[in-house]
């Protein structure tokens, strides 16, 4: 399996709607970012990524899948760890290039074992953090 480029040079996965697959901006392995956030709190969670048939997967199961990039497939959320994404909504961004995907976390959502891959990641900010100066 490999993931889809864009949607004038491949077909559409086999049950994903193909005005979906025809909004999708992918990059030049297919792929589209997908942002995953909490969907009640708001917290960024993680960054996978989806071909077209790793979103129809998100979109009608109700668990996340994404690509692995360095496995080269499938993976869906949790299988392995027990923490599962549970799907609330998927949303595309303003040009199609990225998705954004919210979801009841159960467990961690980063693979070192901590709830967001941001924890502890902080980078020095240097500019002026009042916006009204």
């Amino acid at each position: 399996m490999s993931p889809q480029n864009s949607s004038s040079e491949f077909p559409p996965a086999p049950g994903l709607d193909p005005a979906i697959s025809a909004a999708l901006k992918r990059d030049d392995a297919g792929l589209v970012a997908a942002v995953v956030q909490q969907h009640d709190t708001g917290e960024v969670l993680m960054l996978g990524w989806m071909d077209d048939e790793a979103l129809h997967r998100t979109l009608t199961t109700g668990r996340v899948t994404f690509w692995s990039r360095s496995r080269q497939e499938y993976w869906r959320k949790g299988d392995t760890s027990g923490h599962v994404q549970w799907v609330k909504s998927v949303a595309l961004d303003c040009d199609g290039d990225a998705l954004l995907v919210r979801v009841d976390q159960v467990g961690a959502a980063c693979h070192t074992g901590t709830h967001t891959c941001f924890d502890g990641r902080e980078l020095p900010v240097l500019a002026a953090t009042d916006a009204a100066s």
